[in-house]
């Protein structure tokens, strides 16, 4: 290996040597031919159009290539960290580094659809990895760059990198003509924030029966835009406020640790409840629990949930925290998935067309995470959510449950809390006024 770097480094100083005797050789025939101006010209075009010249230029460009290369990837479906990290130019080695790296992110921990990989090859000798960057979210990424130990071996220093984005703070409002769901998208409000706002108040809203007609609500939330003011990413929910039948259902963001926030209502109550009361947006309940004649059956049988019925491929949400103790065919059930919330509650989601892509048996589910999306499979007449709720091994009616409210806030951070929500309410009005 030294001997052929020695080797490398002589002929690059050799070709650097004969270059500057070619060009001494040039200023040399055109200070002989100095007095003649035209035959200067001739000579110097016919110098440089030497074709044994320009093969030599041409040896030395292609010997000066850089000795960086750039690999750019975006992930599709069905790709891992290992297929991609295998399709570079790089030995087992090398690759096995870089895996070892990736699988240490906790936030790398599931690869997306769409995230974007650059990695830079040093293909000096043999092909290296100097530094390669991951896409974590449309709004951050981690860079990798190479370092030697002591005990050189190979490892990688990891930054995370926040992108050069603006944080614009929006203000909407709007009447709600037929959906809350269809007059937010009129509204120009991007989906999953609609989903956000549903899963808030979910704990307390039932959207097919306490909104009607001519409702409003306001809005307030972050977007990050790029230099060329282009819509990159939704932010949080920092205000919101339902008014049905003249009473409103304010909401403020509020960090009450360092690490830890939460929605309250104005008096410092959590509007957060173990269990959600609807698990759907802009749904209609289509069937309520109890006994009923059975729309396929036909005779009179005990109805152990709530149906919801909404639009094919609605999205479906995880009522609560848990654990997937089920995601598969369950017979006159069709698609359905169970979740375990704790000791006490668990809930079942019947008749889906599809499930989310990673939901599967043993997953950890998020409160408002969507698992699954609308469909008529199973014994089913047509689209719609069969919803029940099991508490202490019995199902229930999920539209009588009650729960305890979450955190209260109180002493020191009730105060607090107070400060923050008096400029919200500043903040709202100034977005208001703008509108005017």
């Amino acid at each position: 290996m030294i001997k052929k770097k020695i080797l490398d480094n002589f002929k690059n100083l050799s070709l650097f040597v004969w270059v500057i005797g070619l060009i001494l050789i040039t200023f040399i025939t055109l200070k002989v031919y100095k007095d003649n101006n035209s035959s200067k010209h001739e000579n110097f075009f016919e110098i440089f159009n030497n074709i044994y010249l320009l093969k030599t230029f041409k040896e030395i460009t292609s010997n000066l290539e850089s000795r960086y290369s750039i690999v750019k990837h975006t992930a599709k479906d069905g790709d891992t960290y290992q297929s991609i990290i295998n399709k570079l130019d790089l030995n087992k080695k090398e690759k096995k580094y870089i895996l070892a790296s990736i699988g240490k992110r906790k936030n790398l921990k599931i690869l997306k659809t769409g995230q974007k990989f650059v990695f830079k090859i040093d293909k000096i000798d043999e092909p290296k990895l100097i530094q390669f960057k991951i896409e974590t979210d449309k709004k951050n990424e981690v860079l990798f760059s190479r370092k030697i130990s002591k005990e050189k071996k190979v490892k990688f220093d990891v930054k995370l990198i926040q992108k050069n984005l603006d944080k614009v703070i929006v203000y909407k409002e709007s009447s709600i003509s037929s959906s809350l769901y269809s007059s937010a998208i009129n509204s120009g409000i991007k989906p999953n924030i609609i989903i956000d706002f549903a899963r808030l108040y979910g704990f307390q809203i039932d959207f097919q029966r306490d909104i009607w007609r001519d409702d409003s609500f306001q809005i307030i939330y972050e977007e990050y835009r790029d230099d060329k003011n282009n819509l990159i990413d939704t932010g949080d929910i920092i205000f919101a406020n339902l008014n049905l039948q003249n009473a409103n259902y304010e909401m403020y963001r509020y960090q009450y640790k360092d690490d830890k926030y939460d929605y309250f209502d104005e008096n410092g109550k959590s509007i957060k409840k173990t269990l959600m009361k609807t698990p759907i947006n802009g749904a209609r309940l289509s069937s309520s629990f109890g006994k009923r004649k059975h729309p396929i059956l036909g005779y009179t049988k005990m109805h152990t949930g709530t149906d919801f019925a909404a639009p094919m491929g609605t999205p479906i949400m995880a009522s609560g925290d848990g654990i997937i103790t089920k995601a598969g065919w369950c017979g006159g059930g069709g698609n359905c998935v169970k979740i375990k919330h704790n000791k006490t509650y668990q809930t079942v989601y019947a008749h889906l067309s599809k499930f989310n892509n990673k939901i599967k048996k043993g997953l950890r589910v998020k409160q408002g995470q969507i698992i699954g999306y609308v469909g008529s499979t199973g014994l089913s007449t047509g689209p719609h959510l069969h919803y029940e709720v099991i508490e202490n091994g019995r199902k229930i009616n999920s539209q009588k449950l009650k729960l305890p409210s979450g955190k209260i806030l109180s002493g020191k951070e009730r105060k607090d809390f107070e400060i923050s929500k008096i400029k919200i309410d500043v903040l709202k009005s100034n977005l208001i006024s703008k509108l005017n």
